[in-house]
């Protein structure tokens, strides 16, 4: 997967839109206002890219024990958040999904009526 993919990816997504609320750098998709990915720009250029993904928290340290690019989320709630970096033993397959669930569990924390305007939509 590389960065167009990914983009396209989480933009097609519902309601999906993107923001650079910290830096120039850290590109944000958020769902219904709230993130559920970020990742940098500059880590793509210089070919380590990393993302950062909600997950749930029994299944985040399930998944940091079992994969080697999976980590507690870098600048985020350690608890909640996930690092993946790419190129490593995670597959594209496999980071897509880790993505939809990102989105699908933020989609979830918002209120019902936020939830059914985006799916009116």
């Amino acid at each position: 997967m590389n960065i167009q993919q990914l983009y396209e990816f989480c933009l097609s997504k519902k309601a999906v839109t993107e923001h650079f609320p910290f830096d120039e750098d850290t590109l944000v998709f958020k769902v219904g206002g709230k993130m559920f990915c970020l990742t940098s720009l500059k880590e793509w250029e210089k070919g380590t890219p990393a993302l950062n993904l909600k997950g749930e928290p029994e299944n985040n340290a399930e998944l940091s024990a079992q994969y080697e690019a999976i980590n507690p989320g870098y600048h985020m709630s350690k608890i909640h958040w996930i690092t993946v970096d790419f190129n490593s033993d995670v597959s594209d397959k496999m980071m897509c999904e880790l993505i939809n669930q990102s989105y699908d569990l933020v989609f979830k924390s918002l209120t019902k009526k936020l939830q059914n305007e985006i799916l009116e939509n």
